[in-house]
């Protein structure tokens, strides 16, 4: 895709022309190699046509029927050019996950995607929980095009608590069938994506009920809508849910049952199994049937990288070009991101990108080594992932969305107009703080596995990569002295997190002690909970950026050199962001804040230079970034003019409401 061709604004020119490094460097990182960055061009390259199209539509100022009309119009528009390619299934599969992803799909779908949840999750769930036979009708129906689904497990009035929810899934062993209810008004499905109008079937997850005894949550598949007409079956209630802060195209829907039928066949049998007569055979291993949530979790990871990607790209061009203010009346304006405040809101979020990127491959990675291993009923490193899983998806989720919030403010009012995209990104980051898992439950999650880990290294067993940190803490080894270098400051994170992890299970294990019930102990000590498990992902995120920068021996000397800057920036912003627990867990004193409040100021300036270098390499087209703040020329202001003349009140010099209000409202007056 080509660049809109107006001349680049001289001052972002000029930061172009000074940058140390070649930003295709940061590109090819980012990407993985050339070759992967000339596949992600020519893939973007190819959906061109239908970027352009979006845009003319401007649906900023249609309805939100009307958008979501013109949401599916793009969804056929893209699904029939990747039908084009003559992918196998699994390529093509592949191929579709990588367009609804959020570098490319946050263009595309700009306001959220109506039939993401059928390969984000509805498929996923069937390759991983249903049989080979289910496997191959299901699987054949989705790709034959007769069955979209979505994943309906969200309740009206429960979410992540999953023992609480209340559909039931009630086994008649005359018929053969389940009969599904939704006893509540509260037990109503309610937000899977696609389930309000696009959606003709979904995996229903439902307490399943049979020869008397109730035997937990289980997933299964439910016709919802006839696959012709698309009427919705007699005894399902189905529907939208309404507009939302973000994601208003993804089609959010509700769902509730009045005894509906389904075969035995449609309960997914890959783990558990209900017989013919009613028998129950339970699953070996319960965990199992969490690999549909860990695996979204892990690739939103991905998405959310993405997300400040762009939000940071808009922030420091428009930051370039913006001057507001003098230090010095005899010279121009100054250029915004020559204050060190502005330098404050915008660098340690390109960092933070970085430190997501290198954290979200190494998830990746293990992800698929763990899966190897299910395989071969090998459950040992299951815990550690969904652990990790559980406390990186809570903790990024909240960065990016607090740092979008702190990148949008950092532009100002023009910030605040929908043409900067800043809002929408938003919307997509903040909306990821709940779905998926809410981040608080989330991060009790991980703590759960935290305090049984320490329980571990106290008794001297051996312990996962991940929390090896916590063997030296157990046996009272001494901090090093303090040094401000990295080294010792990887260190102190150690002595953060196991500090925040003992404590927390001290504090514990005193309440149990004391006589209080084990769970209302857990609620007692929820907040040093759920603060250890932050400790956890962030000594994570830190160590595995910091090894990633060490092993860049390959790049030039100058990107090295940037890189090893954005990854001490990180470390040395949330050292000070967290300034009361290093100073009460690690060797840090008070007297080396101060120092260290230096390093972050000299931090700023070194990157200063390079700050578009970097965000150029992100690689992001204008027709992607879609930003009136942040094309690649720089020219704001005319973009900003352009899109106030796209408004539909800029259609005629007087609108009709003068004469029939304001006009007679002003004659009253008279």
């Amino acid at each position: 895709m080509k660049q809109q061709r107006m001349a680049v604004h001289k001052d972002l020119q000029y930061e172009r022309n000074r940058c140390t490094f070649d930003p295709v460097e940061v590109t090819y990182f980012l990407d993985g190699s050339p070759e992967k960055t000339k596949q992600r061009r020519d893939r973007e390259q190819y959906f061109s046509d239908v970027l352009a199209l979006k845009e003319d539509m401007s649906m900023r100022y249609k309805s939100h029927k009307e958008v979501y009309e013109d949401s599916l119009r793009i969804t056929r528009d893209v699904l029939s050019k990747i039908k084009k390619l003559q992918l196998s299934r699994m390529e093509e599969y592949e191929f579709v996950l990588s367009i609804f992803a959020a570098r490319l799909g946050s263009a595309l779908f700009q306001d959220g995607n109506p039939v993401v949840l059928h390969y984000a999750m509805f498929l996923p769930a069937l390759m991983g929980q249903a049989n080979s036979e289910q496997q191959a009708y299901w699987l054949n129906r989705a790709w034959a095009g007769d069955v979209i689904g979505t994943y309906a497990q969200t309740e009206l009035g429960h979410g992540t608590f999953l023992r609480g929810l209340e559909t039931t899934a009630t086994y008649d062993p005359e018929t053969k069938e389940f009969v599904l209810n939704s006893p509540t008004l509260t037990s109503y499905k309610w937000w899977p994506g696609g389930l309000g109008q696009t959606a003709n079937h979904a995996i229903v997850v439902a307490q399943l009920y049979t020869q008397g005894e109730c035997r937990g949550i289980h997933p299964f598949v439910v016709q919802l809508r006839d696959v012709e007409t698309h009427e919705p079956l007699k005894d399902i209630i189905i529907g939208e849910i309404g507009r939302k802060l973000g994601m208003n195209t993804a089609n959010n829907g509700f769902l509730g049952f009045r005894n509906f039928r389904i075969p035995r066949e449609n309960m997914l049998m890959k783990n558990s199994k209900v017989l013919e007569d009613g028998t129950y055979v339970k699953s070996t291993n319960d965990k199992l049937t969490y690999g549909t949530m860990v695996f979204v979790r892990v690739m939103l990871l991905r998405d959310l990288q993405h997300y400040l990607s762009k939000a940071i790209t808009i922030a420091v061009r428009y930051s370039v070009v913006r001057r507001q203010g003098q230090l010095n009346l005899e010279q121009p304006e100054l250029q915004i991101i020559d204050y060190v405040t502005q330098q404050y809101k915008i660098f340690p979020h390109i960092a933070t990108c970085f430190a997501i990127h290198v954290t979200a491959s190494w998830v990746l990675d293990m992800y698929y080594t763990v899966q190897k291993q299910l395989r071969q009923a090998n459950y040992e490193k299951l815990p550690e992932l969904h652990s990790l899983s559980c406390c990186l998806k809570a903790v990024v989720s909240a960065d990016t969305a607090a740092g979008i919030e702190q990148l949008r403010l950092s532009c100002g009012g023009h910030g605040y107009m929908t043409v900067s995209n800043l809002p929408t990104l938003y919307g997509l980051a903040t909306a990821v703080c709940t779905y998926e898992g809410e981040n608080t439950v989330l991060l009790l999650q991980t703590a759960r596995y935290l305090v049984k880990s320490w329980k571990q290294a106290m008794n001297g067993e051996s312990l996962p990569e991940s929390v090896e940190y916590l063997n030296e803490a157990a046996k009272g080894v001494r901090h090093r002295p303090w040094s401000n270098d990295l080294e010792c400051l990887i260190d102190a994170y150690n002595a953060v997190a196991a500090g925040s992890i003992r404590s927390a299970a001290e504090h514990l294990d005193r309440r149990i002690r004391d006589g209080v019930p084990m769970e209302e102990a857990w609620n007692q000590t929820g907040t040093e909970l759920t603060q250890c498990a932050e400790a956890h992902a962030r000594v994570f995120m830190v160590k595995t950026f910091a090894k990633a920068v060490k092993q860049l021996n390959s790049k030039s000397k100058e990107f090295r050199q940037v890189m090893f800057q954005l990854c001490e920036l990180h470390i040395v912003y949330w050292a000070l962001r967290n300034v009361g627990n290093f100073l009460r867990f690690s060797s840090m004193q008070k007297e080396h804040v101060e120092t260290l409040h230096s390093r972050l100021e000299y931090l700023l300036t070194t990157i200063r230079r390079n700050a578009v270098g970097i965000v150029d390499g992100f690689d992001f087209d204008d027709h992607i970034l879609c930003s009136a703040l942040g094309a690649y020329d720089g020219n704001v202001y005319e973009r900003l003019f352009q899109e106030a003349m796209k408004s539909p009140l800029n259609r005629e010099a007087v609108n009709i409401s003068f004469e029939k209000y304001l006009k007679p409202f002003l004659k009253s007056n008279l």
